[in-house]
């Protein structure tokens, strides 16, 4: 099987298609509703592409072991699952999946019930469905895979690029509507934030019905993290304002009683200076008019 760049690409398109589809399912099975499931506006999801790609050049080596064929593929597509989440909750501030109330998960990334069919799926993918869609693609001549794999490629790139920017004006939505209702209510707030996404193009609104989490956990975590912020700014402030104006009166107290004290102290030094001088007077007159008297 001849596998180059234009392969490989196309079937990273075919596979996360395919995942498209198995989203698809399994919201239908869980909301009883079609939910267009997908970070980009296209029918795929590129996580499952990106698995299957990882898989078939990681174990080539390993074609002829299926036990680890299905171990690897359980660790292999578990990382892939781990960290794409981390990187796109840093890159768009949301969550995109959420297994936290699932039992034995990893920071609600990943959980033993998602990773364990990772293994039985590899298994699949490297015996049965990629020897199939190889030798299908390989039927063709070299220059129309290349040309196939160019417009994919091509529609791809544009579909990022777009889903990229709806999601940043999502973000821009949320951090404006924060800003302007500061002291509302949470939910009103998360609510005004759905209602302006709603009312714009058909492309916001696929997104915000494929991820509704991300446009009411997310934006409520961050509005109650900034409203605690802020009341423990205020708090801070109120505190040192009380502790400052508890010092200005104590040392006020202070230097009152210290003002109060050298007065005191200098009048009572005052009082006994014009007591002994007017003694001193008293005695001087006595012994003057007495001397007088004595000549006399």
């Amino acid at each position: 099987m001849e596998i180059n760049v234009s392969v490989y690409f196309i079937l990273f398109i075919i596979y996360a298609m395919i995942g498209w589809f198995i989203e698809i399912i399994n919201g239908l099975i869980q909301t009883k509703k079609f939910v267009n499931r997908g970070f980009l506006i296209g029918p795929y999801c590129p996580i499952y592409g990106y698995g299957v790609i990882l898989l078939t050049i990681l174990l080539k080596r390993y074609q002829s072991d299926i036990p680890a064929t299905f171990i690897f593929s359980i660790l292999i597509c578990g990382t892939l699952e781990y960290f794409t989440s981390y990187f796109m909750e840093k890159i768009f501030h949301a969550r995109w999946w959420d297994y936290s109330k699932r039992k034995f998960n990893i920071n609600g990334r990943i959980c033993l019930e998602t990773i364990i069919p990772f293994g039985l799926l590899g298994c699949f993918i490297i015996y049965i469905s990629n020897p199939f869609f190889i030798n299908l693609i390989n039927k063709m001549n070299k220059n129309t895979i290349n040309i196939i794999a160019i417009v994919l490629l091509v529609i791809f790139i544009t579909d990022f690029v777009i889903s990229f920017f709806i999601i940043s004006r999502l973000r821009k939505t949320a951090k404006e509507v924060n800003e302007k209702n500061s002291g509302d209510n949470t939910e009103e707030i998360t609510k005004k934030v759905k209602e302006i996404l709603t009312n714009k193009s058909i492309l916001d609104r696929r997104l915000i019905n494929a991820f509704p989490k991300i446009n009411i956990d997310k934006i409520k975590a961050r509005i109650k993290e900034n409203t605690d912020k802020v009341k423990e700014t205020a708090s801070k402030v109120k505190e040192e304002a009380a502790e400052k104006i508890k010092e200005s009166a104590e040392k006020m107290k202070e230097t009152t009683i210290k003002v109060k004290e050298d007065a005191t102290e200098k009048i009572k030094d005052g009082a006994t200076k014009v007591k002994k001088t007017t003694a001193k007077v008293k005695d001087e007159t006595v012994q003057k008019f007495k001397k007088k008297n004595k000549n006399i």
